[in-house]
């Protein structure tokens, strides 16, 4: 009893002390992670709420001639003094394209849907622009006759940059992504696997082995405009790449990419039990074979995970793709693995530095679809990991 009583004396004060440290931790734990889900809302939020107008366009109803005179001058379809300020160019640029694919137009004079003037699609939406106040005031008359209206911006999706910024769309920098994160998925993906295999399972513990584990750690932690650096040093330089190009911007992610999945897939080989070894080799298995039909598929949900976060990165990257190039303006979209093409974390650096105001709400737009493919990618990694994930 009296060694109880000393035991209460001793110990008690020291565990009341751990006990409220432990609950300070856990406090300060919570706290973090609330102050980042309330950084992240707020980002979200901002982001949403500058690029949501950006996914609905301006269109106007003006008269419109359209004769053998207005087709070779364009301007003239439009009466300039009047309506020449709503009219966007792009839309006056394009008309002898539309006058040949709709021939029945020809030698006609009537009210259409145009697509507006920048500096009148910010008016409408109330933002930021450059009108004077007799403009300001046709603009309000024509509301008033319902002879304004904004539809989903379609141009968006279909268009690629263009110099004319009501005109300017993603779809060149989207289909660039794609096609650059094809040759980075087929190049560090298979390496990235095969390479992790072959350092875990197959080769002898050295100081070789160890130099290169220590070297691919590194690779994985330094700068990734380094990476750009030694792609435009080696593939463009030496080799000849074309500069630009979704063959260039895919091998420079590839080599950042290979670092994360070599790492991320020993760690999955590794976490599969010696015990799945023993038994294959018990039962006169070779190494291939207790590699190839044990230790890889039960690895493979954590590889594909870490694999699918690795390419979401490389997809989210600027800084190596800009030192080979890959900002260039792109007005077309182009399905060819040898021609100029630019990404969307390179569109969106490029139109944040734009000085129209209407580039805000699109670089915020082009922000939220970036997010949406990220975040889906993110969600598929989650997916499989879950799926196909075995309990010990």
């Amino acid at each position: 009893m009296k060694r109880e009583k000393m035991n209460d004396y001793f110990y008690s004060p020291l565990l009341a002390k751990r006990n409220k440290k432990a609950k300070r931790f856990k406090f300060i734990a919570l706290l973090s992670l609330l102050t980042s889900i309330i950084f992240l809302l707020i980002f979200i939020a901002d982001m949403i709420g500058k690029g949501h107008s950006a996914f609905r366009q301006t269109y106007v109803l003006v008269p419109v001639n359209i004769t053998e005179k207005t087709k070779s001058y364009t301007h003239l379809a439009v009466d300039r003094k009047e309506y020449g300020f709503l009219v966007s160019r792009a839309w006056l640029r394009d008309l002898p394209n539309y006058i040949k694919q709709n021939p029945d137009v020809m030698d006609t004079f009537e009210k259409r849907w145009v697509l507006a003037d920048d500096n009148v699609d910010q008016y409408f939406k109330g933002k930021y622009n450059t009108l004077n106040d007799k403009q300001k005031n046709v603009i309000e008359n024509m509301k008033k006759n319902n002879e304004i209206k904004l539809e989903f911006n379609s141009l968006f999706f279909t268009k690629g940059d263009s110099k004319i910024p009501e005109y300017a769309g993603f779809l060149a920098s989207m289909v660039g992504s794609v096609m650059t994160m094809l040759i980075t998925m087929f190049i560090a993906v298979p390496i990235g696997i095969m390479s992790a295999i072959y350092l875990e399972e197959f080769a002898k513990p050295s100081k070789f082995t160890d130099f290169i584990d220590i070297n691919i750690n590194n690779l994985a932690a330094i700068p990734s405009i380094l990476f750009g650096m030694l792609g435009l040093a080696v593939f463009i330089n030496f080799f000849g790449v074309p500069r630009s190009t979704p063959i260039a911007g895919g091998l420079v992610l590839a080599l950042m990419s290979l670092p994360v999945i070599i790492v991320s897939s020993k760690a999955a080989l590794k976490a599969v039990p010696d015990s799945i070894r023993q038994a294959g080799f018990g039962l006169g298995l070779t190494k291939w074979q207790i590699t190839r039909d044990h230790t890889l598929p039960l690895a493979m949900p954590t590889i594909l995970t870490g694999s699918i976060i690795a390419l979401a990165q490389a997809m989210g990257e600027t800084a190596p793709l800009i030192m080979i190039g890959m900002i260039a303006f792109i007005p077309d979209a182009t399905f060819s693995f040898t021609q100029a093409t630019t990404v969307m974390p390179a569109q969106i650096f490029v139109w944040g530095g734009m000085p129209e105001r209407i580039y805000i709400e699109k670089t915020a737009a082009g922000i939220l679809v970036l997010l949406s493919v990220l975040i889906i990618l993110n969600a598929l990694a989650i997916y499989l990991r879950k799926k196909y994930s075995v309990k010990w």
